[in-house]
């Protein structure tokens, strides 16, 4: 595995990430987009899924933690943020510092 890097989500805002070289692969919904991960795992380093499709893979994503690779990252989807990739990121660092460096307003 030597840097391969891939996103799953729905609609064509993910062909816009084919231009820059990274695998795409579709999924209408999380069954599929769990299905989809499960096979591209072992292949890809890096792993975008767009966020309305991680919200319902929460718990199924977290196995993704106990290990190096691949990273999984939120990314907004083509309707736009919903916050979930922001919390994640959050919820990483504090698991992994145990403190809240990145948006700790006080």
């Amino acid at each position: 595995m030597t840097g391969k890097t891939a996103i799953v989500g729905n609609g064509d805002g993910i062909m816009v990430f084919k231009a820059a070289g990274v695998a795409t692969f579709p999924a209408e919904d999380e069954k599929q987009a769990r299905e989809i991960l499960r096979r591209i795992a072992k292949e890809y380093q890096i792993i975008f899924l767009t966020e309305d499709l991680a919200r319902p893979l929460t718990e199924f994503l977290k196995r993704f933690d106990e290990e190096p690779y691949p990273v999984v990252a939120t990314v907004p989807s083509g309707a736009g943020s919903d916050g979930y990739g922001a919390e994640a990121l959050k919820s990483a660092m504090e698991r992994a510092l145990g403190v809240d460096i990145l948006f700790n307003k006080d």
